[in-house]
C-alpha cells in the first residue's frame, strides 16, 4: 500500500472486546492501526483505564492480518503523553495494593507494545513525560515534532522508576544520558532527544504527519515475516548471553526462507516490479 493509498483510506473505529474507555481511541486506516491517547484536558496523561485498555487494543491489531504497522499518538497538539494522571494517585496509588496493581497494568501495557510482532511507531508532539517516555521507549520508532519535550520527573515525585523501564532507557540512550535524565528530572528538547537517540527523526510539527505516513507506507510494503523476525531477534540480542535463544532465532530465519513471501520477493526482483507480500 502506497502513501497515497494509506492517506485516502478512511479511518474506521476498532472496538476490541472488553475495551470500555473513551480515553483510548482505536482506529484502522488501511494497513495502519491507530491508538490515540485521548485525555487532552490533562495533556493526555495516562489513567488506569487507559493502561487497562491498551493490551486489548494491541491484541486486536496483532491478530488482524490487514494491519501491518501500529501508530501511537496523542489527541491534539499539546502532548503525546504527559505522564501518569496524578489526579488518580491519592485514590489509586497511595496504598501498597494500589501501587502494586498500577505497576502491573502499566508494565503489562509496556510489554505488549515492546513484544508486538508488528512495528510500532510513536508519533510525538508536545509533552512526552514519565509514562509517555516509557511508551515511546517500548515503541520501535520515535518520530518527533520539533515542539516535543521529553523528561522523566520521577525524582520530583519520590517515585521508584522500575527496572524494566530503566533498562529500556539505558538500552536506548546509554547509561550516561540515562543518569542525566533520571537525576536531574529536567525536560529535554527534541534536538537533545535526537542527539541521545531518544528520537529517531525530528521534523517541524507541520511535517510530522507526512513523515509518519511515509514511514508507514515503507513498512507496510515490506515482508511481515521478515519484520517479525527482525523484531524478535533484536529483542533476543538485548538479553544476557545466557538468556539468548539461538535455536529460536535460527528457526525464525529459516521460516522466512521457506515462506511464500520469499518466493514472491525473488520473483518480483527478477520481474522488476514491487512485491506483494501476504505474511505467509
Amino acid at each position: 500500500m502506497t502513501k497515497e493509498e494509506l492517506q485516502s483510506a478512511a479511518r474506521e473505529p476498532a472496538f476490541p472486546a472488553g475495551t470500555n474507555t473513551e480515553r483510548l481511541i482505536a482506529e484502522k486506516q488501511g494497513a495502519i492501526g491507530w491508538i490515540t491517547f485521548n485525555n487532552p484536558a490533562r495533556r493526555n496523561a495516562i489513567s488506569v483505564d487507559m493502561w487497562e485498555a491498551m493490551p486489548k487494543v494491541l491484541d486486536c491489531f496483532e491478530s488482524d492480518p490487514a494491519i501491518r504497522v501500529i501508530v501511537l499518538t496523542g489527541a491534539g497538539d499539546k502532548a503525546f503523553v504527559s505522564g501518569a494522571d496524578i489526579s488518580q494517585f491519592e485514590g489509586q496509588r497511595s496504598s501498597a495494593q494500589g501501587v502494586r496493581y498500577y505497576e502491573e497494568i502499566s508494565e503489562g501495557a509496556q510489554l505488549h507494545i515492546q513484544n508486538s510482532d508488528k512495528p510500532v511507531i510513536a508519533m510525538i508532539r508536545g509533552y512526552c513525560l514519565g509514562g509517555g517516555v516509557n511508551i515511546a521507549l517500548a515503541s520501535d520508532l520515535r518520530l518527533v515534532a520539533d515542539d516535543a519535550r521529553f523528561g522523566i520527573p520521577a525524582a520530583k515525585m519520590g517515585l521508584g522508576y522500575r527496572v524494566s523501564s530503566t533498562k529500556n532507557l539505558v538500552d536506548t540512550v546509554g547509561a550516561a544520558n540515562a543518569r542525566e535524565i533520571l537525576l536531574t528530572a529536567r525536560q529535554f528538547t527534541a534536538t537533545e532527544a535526537l542527539g541521545m537517540g531518544l528520537a529517531h527523526h525530528v521534523v517541524p510539527a507541520a511535517q510530522l504527519e507526512a513523515l509518519v505516513m511515509d514511514t508507514c507506507a515503507a513498512i507496510a510494503a515490506n515482508a511481515p515475516l521478515t519484520l517479525r523476525t527482525a523484531k524478535r531477534i533484536i529483542r533476543e540480542l538485548l538479553k544476557s548471553p545466557a538468556e539468548f535463544d539461538a535455536p529460536g532465532c535460527a528457526a525464525l530465519v529459516k521460516q522466512c526462507f521457506e515462506s511464500q513471501d520469499y518466493t514472491e520477493g525473488r520473483r518480483a526482483f527478477m520481474e522488476k516490479r514491487k512485491p506483494v507480500f501476504q505474511g505467509r
